[in-house]
């Protein structure tokens, strides 16, 4: 019987489905603009815009899909909209998911908080399960000190 991994990847839902269908419908309806637009009025130059805002599209929709938590044995990494964070289990206090807020927030012992956008609001009662699976992961994990 395969053991379970002691590494633990949570990540939205919604928002990751969501963004990879936007990413994609823009990709293809840039590409197919640059294909079918009439060719006096539209140069090579325009074509290729097309491309490239479609591609500048889909590469912001996919670091919005890609947004995780990481959780190892001796560290965790966030990997937020522009930035990716790594923390070592003791420099997290807490875990916030305050009402109304659209993901968590963790506390830091420097009195700094990271946002967590793994834990989303609007994946519902999963990403607040979620978020206190994690929250219970920080616990087992803190020092008793």
């Amino acid at each position: 019987m395969p053991t379970a991994s002691p590494i633990r990847i949570f990540r939205p839902r919604i928002a990751r489905i969501y963004a990879l269908a936007i990413g994609s419908v823009m990709m293809l309806a840039m590409t197919v603009m640059a294909i079918i637009l009439p060719y006096p009025q539209f140069a090579i130059s325009d074509r290729v815009g097309f491309l490239i805002l479609g591609a500048i599209i889909s590469w912001f929709c996919w670091r919005q899909a890609s947004v995780c938590v990481k959780a190892e044995p001796d560290r965790v990494t966030v990997r937020n909209l522009f930035s990716t964070t790594r923390l070592e289990w003791a420099q997290i206090v807490d875990l916030t998911f305050m009402e109304g807020a659209p993901w968590a927030t963790a506390n830091l012992n420097t009195g700094d908080t990271l946002s967590l956008m793994a834990f989303q609001r609007t994946d519902g009662a999963r990403g607040i399960a979620e978020a206190k699976e994690f929250q219970a992961l920080l616990y087992e994990k803190s020092d008793p000190a």
